[in-house]
């Protein structure tokens, strides 16, 4: 067996415990949020419906993570999303969102409980007010995963998340997930936005407060 030509099992020393510090472009979205303005437009037979939505998404600081010399920043988060005034869940999605300091790699994972997992990826500022992440279908490194049923008609062959810190403390997102739609020769843009708003603050680990 031929010995690894670098060293990939070494630990970093000192690692800083709080992370709430070091979460590089990703610092002004950690806590609880909601939004009331969310704007989903999606597929149906008869052609694209806009549907309107509110979400709540919390986002909560992970200790430190470390992969032999690689070091990991994060938050895990919950997203809930409902149709206004109704109950039932119109979306729901967890994940984590991940920041590399050593190389300027934001992360960001997801699972949807329709059969469906990706991870998204960009190279991104420490003080980044906006950027965009990208996951491709078929990749080994930042890609989509989905059931047989969502393969064969909803294919999902890119997903596009593009996220702005605003200067008021608000945050938004805007998401292009392109789907090949079984029976359409044409790629469906499924797209997603809204404006977040902070109404909880963060909860780190109580160790490290």
């Amino acid at each position: 067996m031929n010995a690894p030509t670098r060293d990939i099992y070494t630990e970093p020393r000192d690692v800083d415990l709080h992370t709430l510090a070091n979460l590089g472009p990703l610092g002004p979205m950690a806590g609880v949020w909601e939004g009331t303005r969310g704007l989903d437009v999606k597929p149906k037979a008869e052609g694209p419906k806009k549907q309107a939505f509110v979400e709540r998404i919390s986002l909560q600081p992970i200790d430190p993570v470390t992969n032999g010399p690689q070091l990991l920043y994060g938050l895990r988060y919950h997203t809930h999303i409902t149709k206004p005034d109704q109950v039932k869940t119109y979306h729901e999605q967890v994940g984590y969102w991940l920041w590399e300091p050593a190389t300027g790699c934001v992360m960001h994972t997801l699972t949807i409980p329709r059969g469906q997992v990706a991870m998204a990826a960009g190279t991104v500022a420490a003080d980044a007010r906006s950027f965009e992440l990208v996951a491709t279908q078929g990749l080994e490194t930042w890609g989509i995963c989905s059931a047989p049923f969502l393969q064969e008609a909803f294919r999902t062959t890119e997903f596009r998340i593009k996220v702005t810190i605003n200067d008021d403390g608000t945050w938004g997102y805007e998401e292009d997930t392109v789907l090949q739609i079984l029976g359409q020769a044409e790629p469906f843009h499924h797209t997603d936005r809204n404006l977040l708003r902070r109404v909880e603050a963060p909860t780190p680990n109580p160790l490290v407060r």
